[in-house]
């Protein structure tokens, strides 16, 4: 009869195709991605066998702990990371930046050059630098390059005026080696014949004016940190013998390496 509905016994198509997942409204929300509970075992013999990621993409990732691997290489060819803890045997590359507090390697040559992970191309004539917005002038930027020298060092500054003391922050204490302060005075108005009568302990510095005036300068302590605050007898291996920071031949975990050549 013309219309009559005629129902077929059709039995239904399984499509065990991939589709890429890169349509539709992106979510921007950072859930955890969801882990499947079937048992291979028991999953059903004349279902599509299920896909697990083998390769993922994705636009942004947070890492709440650490991430972990043994692929022969992490690339990180335009990216960012950012995390607590980076586990990994094998290269670390990325070609912009890398930020974490600790990066712990199993690989004894990435272990040796731990924050090689930024992997700026260092050369001899490769300079520390940073660079940011300037503070004054719109659409123009401002780079600065480090103070380099054989040593860890640190200082305080500031002025000194009607007194002879300078004190010396406590926190000195253990961090840096006293023997090594060295004291620059600056005289503010008139000759003042300013000496350093004495550096006491390691905690202040005596100034002395030799003609008798007030004293009014600005001033600058220098002084070396302790390389290992547990063994200070430890020194910096200047110059040393090899083709990378792996073959330093003093305890790699003090330092941290920018990258190499």
């Amino acid at each position: 009869m013309a219309g009559e509905f005629v129902e077929n016994n059709i039995p239904p198509r399984k499509d065990c195709g991939q589709y890429p997942a890169d349509w539709g409204t992106p979510s921007t929300l950072y859930h955890h991605i969801w882990k499947g509970n079937a048992n291979e075992d028991e999953y059903p013999e004349d279902a599509c066998v299920p896909y697990y990621h083998s390769t993922a993409q994705i636009e942004s990732l947070q890492v709440n702990e650490d991430i972990r691997g043994v692929a022969t290489a992490v690339n990180l060819p335009a990216s960012t990371i950012t995390c607590l803890h980076i586990n990994a045997s094998g290269t670390i590359n990325a070609a912009t930046s890398f930020t974490g507090p600790t990066i712990t390697s199993i690989n004894s040559a990435i272990a040796a050059n731990a924050a090689a992970a930024a992997a700026a191309q260092a050369t001899a004539s490769s300079k520390k630098a940073f660079d940011i917005p300037h503070p004054t002038k719109e659409g123009h930027r401002l780079r600065h390059i480090c103070l380099e020298g054989p040593e860890a060092g640190v200082y305080v500054r500031g002025r000194l005026t009607g007194k002879n003391v300078i004190d010396l922050p406590d926190y000195w204490d253990g961090l840096v080696d006293p023997e090594t302060i060295t004291v620059t005075l600056t005289q503010i108005g008139s000759s003042q014949d300013l000496i350093i009568d004495a550096i006491e302990w390691g905690k202040r510095v005596k100034v002395r004016s030799g003609n008798g005036t007030t004293i009014d300068c600005f001033y600058e302590v220098w002084v070396a940190r302790h390389i290992n605050p547990d063994n200070h007898d430890e020194k910096l291996h200047v110059v040393y013998e090899g083709e990378s920071p792996a073959d330093y031949p003093g305890n790699n975990d003090n330092f941290i390496v920018g990258g190499y050549q």
